[in-house]
């Protein structure tokens, strides 16, 4: 029976299936029928293209996904005391969130960063502040995601260089860098230079990678905050992909074999309350990508059109009334990421709409993990949705309407052209004004917010952060600054700006720079001083 017929059959109960409510933009049918299915070859096999069932043939029964929960605030003394603490709790992997100054390239010390040091996230200016906050962390051994952008770059030539102090190769030191401009100037809005220049750089680290530390992933391709920005899950799958487009673009205009990068590079998405529809954009993602991969780009090897993605759950799903609902909440978000097929995840805390995440509710995020991992037996059958009318039929349709919005950004002459139109920020924007005017209307329900609400709200503990920390930064830079050779910092900056200025890969300056003691701040002024300040379109 197909599902027209089901309808005609059942005519008469069309006044009670009406549309519930979901946070969806997108319309889902009563019920999917066999008629729905793809072709076999769209669906596949789990590890072979296009990837549709998860891009390792054997998933969950052979390896677990990464615990990765997101850790940093105050100054790095503080955040590598967290990660010890979840690494003895069972985490598999570290993930690193900066603080406001050091993903918009200023030192502790700048005048632009007063109130906000370590306030979001760990304060890093210094080589120093990256060897404390990787003290006793064998780098040979733990692989570690850092999500900054702007001065990913330096960023990252920090943590290399600690590796080699630590006595372990660049070929062995594995992990992640967001360092996903394109995203930035979507929905972020963490830059330092205009677009073609960011772009640069981010294909500079992709080729020094390539070349120098193979195991490392030089970009995170992120739908996370295009999401977050308030875009549906078809906007964030298409304008995720539309920016990887771009950056495979930059790297094979530049001479660079798309084999010899392609397999390096990873994707960041976000997993929102819409169950299946959250599933059905995974497994999507993955089947486009090998697609374009193959189809676009010619890429020959099976690692390159293979898509591996870390997902977290949805911060803006997060409520600050009745918190303890959040873990609900991230419960039924991380469930639909392992059934999404992900190979790495980050569970939200439920007091993370209020501060920084306290030690209780990190410890509940992890658990939420583990339990779904050692009891739930979702781990125990590779793919166990495919075939599902529902979710092959919704996985169809978020590929196809993806798709057009990939065929207007193309014509639009690719990704950096539609960036500066503004047309995914327009897109998002509207996207977002359509979800609060049904919140308003509560035809999109919140539990806790605009229905199901109590009176009074009982207040639950939250991290206190350290008065004197940013003294503290400010004092520990200032110092820094003084005992280092200031021949040698001027003389290795000077070296950055000129790789700048002749189009060489920056890469190597900035290793060598960050060595000699110069900062994250100071690397990004070069960028600023040679590249310009970015200003967005909508506000000039």
């Amino acid at each position: 029976m197909t599902k027209r017929e089901w309808l005609q059959k059942n005519s008469q109960e069309k006044e009670r299936l009406g549309r519930f409510s979901t946070v969806s933009d997108m319309e889902i049918d009563p019920i999917y029928m066999p008629d729905e299915l793809p072709p076999e070859d769209e669906i596949g096999e789990p590890g072979e293209y296009p990837f549709t069932r998860g891009p390792y043939a054997t998933m969950y029964r052979s390896k677990l996904w990464s615990m990765r929960q997101f850790a940093g605030f105050g100054g790095p003394e503080d955040t590598n005391k967290r990660f010890k603490y979840l690494m003895s709790h069972g985490q598999s992997g570290l993930s690193t969130a900066f603080d406001m100054p050091t993903l918009m390239g200023y030192d502790a010390d700048h005048p632009r960063s007063l109130g906000e040091v370590g306030r979001e996230g760990v304060s890093v200016s210094t080589l120093e502040d990256m060897e404390i906050l990787f003290d006793g962390i064998p780098l040979d051994k733990v692989t570690t995601s850092m999500t900054v952008n702007c001065s990913a770059s330096a960023v990252m030539a920090m943590y290399f260089a600690v590796a080699e102090r630590q006595g372990v190769p660049l070929a062995k030191v594995g992990g992640t860098i967001q360092n996903d401009m394109l995203k930035e100037f979507i929905a972020q809005r963490e830059w330092i230079s205009p677009p073609e220049p960011s772009v640069r750089i981010v294909a500079d680290m992709i080729e020094f990678t390539a070349k120098h530390a193979p195991r490392w992933h030089p970009v995170s391709i992120s739908g996370y905050h295009i999401r977050e920005a308030g875009s549906t899950a078809i906007q964030e799958l298409a304008f995720t992909l539309a920016d990887g487009i771009g950056y495979v673009d930059a790297c094979v205009k530049r001479g660079l074999d798309v084999d010899s990068f392609a397999p390096r590079l990873s994707f960041f998405f976000d997993v929102h309350n819409d169950f299946f529809e959250e599933i059905a954009k995974l497994r999507a993602a993955r089947r486009m990508w090998a697609k374009i991969m193959r189809k676009r780009f010619g890429a020959k090897k099976p690692e390159s059109w293979r898509l591996r993605m870390h997902a977290q759950t949805a911060g803006v799903s997060l409520t600050a009334q009745q918190p303890m609902n959040n873990v609900a909440r991230v419960t039924v978000q991380a469930l639909a990421a392992v059934l999404g097929g992900v190979q790495s995840l980050h569970t939200n805390s439920m007091d993370e709409t209020l501060a920084l995440p306290s030690e209780e509710a990190v410890m509940v995020a992890l658990r939420t993990q583990q339990i779904l991992a050692e009891e739930s037996g979702v781990a125990n059958t590779i793919d166990p949705l495919a075939g599902s009318y529902a979710v092959e039929a919704l996985t169809n349709k978020i590929e196809g309407e993806a798709w057009a919005y990939i065929e207007r950004i193309d014509k639009m002459g690719g990704i950096i052209k539609a960036i500066e139109t503004g047309f995914p920020q327009k897109e998002i924007s509207e996207a977002a004004y359509r979800f609060q005017r049904g919140f308003d209307r509560c035809d999109k329900v919140m539990v806790g917010v605009n229905k199901h609400q109590v009176p009074e709200e009982r207040p639950i503990p939250t991290l206190k952060l350290d008065p004197d920390l940013e003294k503290r930064q400010s004092d520990r830079v200032r110092a820094w600054k003084k005992a280092r050779s200031a021949t040698e910092a001027r003389e290795a900056t000077l070296r950055v700006r000129s790789a700048c200025v002749s189009g060489e890969n920056v890469m190597p300056s900035i290793l060598a720079a960050v060595k000699k003691g110069v900062t994250v701040g100071e690397i990004s002024d070069v960028f600023r001083q040679t590249f310009g300040e970015y200003r967005d379109p909508a506000w000039v």
